[in-house]
């Protein structure tokens, strides 16, 4: 079993940068394919990063690609997701989650709280 708390959601202004934490209790995080959704109420969750437990390979959402990066720091058992160039419709609730399935598209069983972010002027 494994749970995940994430942190470092905030206000911060259009161009601006936050670092999203998902830190994990329980297990070991290496072990697990870590994604990062997002959810604004009323709309669908969306799937915007993921890394992989077997070889760290990511992947990103059209919407958030070459402005968003996920990484792994094993020692602190956490998953981090670096964004910069934020924009307002990146507002929303950030989640981490965790899967023990290494195929695509896996089922992800594990979820943090969230965490909120909002972009404004």
């Amino acid at each position: 079993q494994v749970q995940l708390v994430e942190s470092g959601g905030g206000l911060v202004q259009p161009g601006g940068s936050l670092r999203l934490s998902c830190v994990a209790s329980g297990s070991t995080l290496a072990y697990y394919g870590i994604g990062w959704f997002r959810q604004v109420p009323g709309k669908e969750r969306e799937g915007i990063s993921c890394i992989s437990a077997t070889d760290d390979s990511t992947w990103y959402a059209d919407s958030v690609k070459g402005r968003f990066s996920i990484s792994r720091d094993n020692a602190n058992n956490a998953v981090y997701l670096q964004m910069n160039s934020l924009k307002p419709e990146d507002t929303a609730v950030y989640y981490c989650a965790a899967t023990q399935q290494q195929r695509p598209n896996p089922e992800y069983d594990y979820w943090g709280q969230g965490t909120q972010v909002t972009v404004s002027s």
